[in-house]
This record gives structure tokens, sequence and C-alpha cells, in this order.
């Protein structure tokens, strides 16, 4: 009976520590959030401030290193989709209809998506770790001491540099995905190539792209506050390191995937309201 309480006391406990951590991190991300908005905007005042080389270097980073890995999971995803997707249409004789559903799917939902998982794990983590061997390191307590912002100092490049690079990344991910598509339906269901690209180009409009490149920016803009909030939030030695970059993948991935279903309930009432 004791050992049955004691059970009870500890889930209750726990449960009670995890609540509290919760609210304490919530709590520390929204000042984080505005001191990084603090910043941004004695950036936007005062943009000889901003480390310009850093940024691009970033950009260097976070772009054309990328590229490669980006290209092939979109193109794989356009290769996956029709696949699928093929199957199902020809038992109703709608296959003529694939290119609009690959497309469309493309554009405005896989590509931003997987463009931003992969930035996730190459840049949100590095975002991390170096941001929290820094802090292990005390860099960033002498940044403070010497008056300088290690917000405006760290943040900001690597904002500037996502903003930059993601929706880019995701434009080239939409036609890489599309290709493959493309491919699989003209050589493998026997799809005619003009009638492939007609139909491509009637269905798959700007404001599908547009919609596109706003979800990228609202990624680059997520995966780079969770990446350095928790560099910044890390603490001890090592082997907090590796925490803060796992967590920093875990919460980038909640946070896109979070704010992808809200933006896709708002872009649909707005097609709604178009109509």
């Amino acid at each position: 009976m004791s050992d049955s309480t004691g059970n009870n006391t500890n889930i209750v406990q726990q449960v009670g520590d995890e609540t509290v951590r919760f609210s304490v991190g919530i709590r520390s991300f929204i000042a984080f959030l505005g001191d990084v908005t603090a910043a941004g905007w004695e950036a936007v005042c005062h943009p000889r401030k901003i480390r310009w080389r850093d940024t691009f270097s970033t950009m260097n980073r976070c772009g054309p290193g990328g590229m490669i890995i980006t290209g092939l999971i979109c193109f794989l995803m356009g290769v996956i989709l029709a696949y699928q997707s093929a199957v199902q249409m020809e038992k109703y004789g709608a296959e003529i209809f694939l290119p609009v559903l690959i497309g469309c799917t493309i554009v405005r939902e896989l590509g931003p998506l997987m463009v931003a998982m992969v930035a996730t794990g190459r840049c949100g983590s590095a975002f991390a770790a170096e941001i929290a061997t820094m802090k292990v390191s005390e860099e960033l307590s002498a940044l403070e001491t010497m008056g300088i912002s290690p917000y405006r100092f760290l943040v900001i490049p690597k904002m500037l540099a996502m903003l930059c690079v993601l929706p880019l990344l995701s434009v080239i991910g939409d036609f890489i995905g599309i290709l493959g598509g493309f491919l699989v339906g003209v050589t493998e269901f026997g799809l005619s190539a003009q009638n492939y690209l007609q139909m491509t180009q009637r269905y798959v409009t700007i404001p599908y792209f547009l919609e596109g490149i706003f979800k990228s920016f609202i990624f680059a803009w997520l995966i780079t506050l969770a990446g350095c909030w928790c560099g910044f939030t890390t603490s001890g030695d090592s082997v907090g390191v590796g925490k803060a970059t796992t967590r920093s993948v875990v919460l980038s991935i909640l946070l896109i995937v979070i704010a992808d279903a809200v933006m896709g309930k708002m872009c649909s009432v707005l097609y709604t309201f178009g109509r």
C-alpha cells in the first residue's frame, strides 16, 4: 500500500516539476523573443552595426552548402507522391489530374516543409551548438562585459541569413519536386509531357508559390529563434551543449508543424473568401 502511494506521489511530483519547467521555459522564450526584437530594431536603425561578414558566411553555409541534400529530398518527395497518388487515381480514371495534385502539394506544403526540416537539422542545430559552446566557455559573459549585445552580435546575422536563404531554397525545391513528379508521370504512367506541363502551369498559380514563400519566411524565423534560444539557455559542460542541440531540433520541428497547421487554416480561409 505504501509503495502504491509512493509511486502516485512520485508521478504527481514529476508532473508538477515538468509543468513548472515548461512554464519557466515559456517565460524565458518570450523574454528572449523580446530581446531579439529589440536587437532587430536596433539593427534596422543602425545597419552598420550588423555583422555583414558573418551574415554572408552563414548564408553560404545554410544555402549552397545544403542545396544538394535539399534538392535530393524534394526530388524524392515528388517521385514518392507521384507513385502513391497515381496508383489510386488510375482506379477512377483521374490520372490526368496527377500534375495538379503533385504541383499544388509540393508548392503549397511539402516543398517549404521539407526544406525547413532539412534546415532544422543542418542550421538550427549548428546555431544551438555554436552559441551553447560560447555560453559554456563564458564568451557570452565576456561580450556583455564589453558592452556588446550578444543578441545583436550573434542572433541577428543568423536571422538575416536564414530569412534570405530559406525562401530561395524552397523555390528551388518546388521546381525539383515538380520535376520528380513529372518524370514519374511521363515515364511510368504514360502521361504526355506537353499536357503535364500545361496542367501544371494552369493550376499551380502564383498565389500558391507566394503561400509557400510566406511559410518559408515564418519557418526561417522559427528555426533561428529556437536554435539560438536553446543555445542561450544551455548550462553545464559539453553534455549541456549536446542537450541544447537536441532540444533545438525537437523544438524547431514542433514549432514548424504548429505554424504550418495555423497557416494552412489561414490560407484555406483566404482562398475561400477569394472565390
